[in-house]
């Protein structure tokens, strides 16, 4: 499982070696198609629901609703607050999956309902 937003702030150890500290992955300056980007990324498979907010480890004293929630396209995982990281902070994400999702004109491809509860078993034993 490749996770789009794998830093040590975010994700716990259980998941693996993460990238590095998301300080090491900001941007000067925004994605040209950061908005897009975002949406495709609220819309998500929600595979894992946190009911609450998680504050932004980048200090900006934000909250962010359904932060420590987990979704999926069906390839790549991500935290429900990584939208936010990507507008505010313009935080970089991997080269593969921006290519993905601009492929797929930023919009998440239909559920596979088996696939789905692959990932969520995958991230329940991580957890």
């Amino acid at each position: 499982m490749k996770i789009a937003d794998f830093f040590q702030e975010l994700w716990p150890q259980s998941f693996g070696s993460p990238a590095g500290s998301l300080k090491d992955f900001l941007a000067a300056s925004p994605y040209q198609d950061d908005q897009k980007i975002a949406e495709y990324l609220l819309a998500g498979h929600d595979i894992y629901s946190v009911m609450g907010s998680s504050e932004d480890v980048l200090g900006s004293g934000k909250t962010i609703l359904g932060g420590d929630s987990i979704y999926t396209d069906g390839e790549w995982l991500w935290r429900g607050d990584l939208w936010f990281y990507v507008r505010t902070h313009h935080v970089k994400l991997p080269e593969e999956f921006l290519a993905q999702i601009r492929e797929s004109n930023y919009a998440v491809p239909a559920e596979n309902e088996p696939q789905l509860i692959e990932i969520a078993k995958y991230v329940q034993k991580n957890l």
